[in-house]
């Protein structure tokens, strides 16, 4: 393809990264809750919930997903890969990069345990109704029913949003981040691979020189940033899916709504 037949570098990459942020920016969301996060026993981490006012979080979620593609579809780099290159990467990266949205947005998610009844509950009806085992909770991945997300799973993305939040970061650094997790070379089935990793690492150059720069006194920001990146390999699609948009539209397949609105003009 064109962008690895010639090694040629995008000296402009880190810019171009940086104002397609800026075009796709928004008027800040709810704020951050400080307060310390909340503890619970280990038992209790696979308690279903849900969200308290779906409509209102998966309305936000709805328009930092928008927000996130234009994102990408502003930085002339990835355009200049091929289509399949293209929805490639953003179906690997869509759930990360809508965490990372969520945290800039300040988005706070409220969420109620379900009715769902518990282990213990399941363990007594089912002696009464005649000894039979319990059922085995399904996996997220399944292609059943709508699954509710583990509090365990909740209370990951809502720590990742406070780790986010106590570190203040900044527009550029958001779109930077973005970047390194946007252009992720290691993906399988990937053909411009050195292209990509050029550009991810130009990504973290730029982290790092802004870094330095701007906060000169704070020689373990630059770590800490790195933190937020390696959090982000922990989000699972699929809950983000079940907790944002099967509330609002049911059943969907990610991957042909993410080809549709990659391909639109957001």
């Amino acid at each position: 393809c064109r962008c690895c037949a010639d090694g040629r570098r995008h000296s402009s990459i880190l810019y171009n990264i940086l104002r397609s942020e800026e075009r796709a920016a928004a008027p800040a969301g709810q704020g951050p809750r400080r307060g310390p996060a909340s503890r619970s026993c280990s038992c209790g981490s696979r308690r279903r919930v849900a969200l308290r006012s779906p409509q209102v979080a998966c309305k936000a979620a709805s328009a930092v997903l928008v927000k996130t593609l234009r994102f990408v579809q502003n930085v002339p780099c990835f355009q200049e890969l091929p289509l399949d290159e293209q929805l490639l990467l953003v179906r690997s990266c869509w759930a990360p990069l809508l965490v990372l949205g969520l945290a800039q947005d300040r988005v706070h998610l409220e969420t109620v345990e379900s009715a769902e009844p518990s282990m213990l509950q399941r363990i007594l009806t089912t002696r009464r109704q005649g000894g039979q085992s319990p059922p085995r909770e399904r996996p997220h991945h399944g292609s059943g029913g709508p699954h509710l997300p583990s509090a365990g799973e909740i209370q990951a993305i809502k720590g990742f949003l406070a780790k986010c939040w106590s570190l203040d970061i900044s527009t550029k650094e958001y779109a930077y981040l973005k970047g390194t997790v946007l252009f992720n070379p290691d993906l399988p089935g990937l053909q411009c691979t050195r292209y990509i990793e050029g550009l991810q690492r130009e990504a973290q150059q730029a982290l790092n020189e802004h870094v330095r720069l701007i906060h000169r006194g704070d020689e373990a920001r630059f770590a800490k940033l790195n933190v937020v990146l390696s959090l982000l390999r922990s989000v699972n699609a699929n809950v983000i899916a079940e907790l944002f948009f099967r509330p609002i539209i049911g059943a969907v397949n990610m991957d042909d709504m993410l080809l549709e609105m990659l391909c639109a003009k957001l």
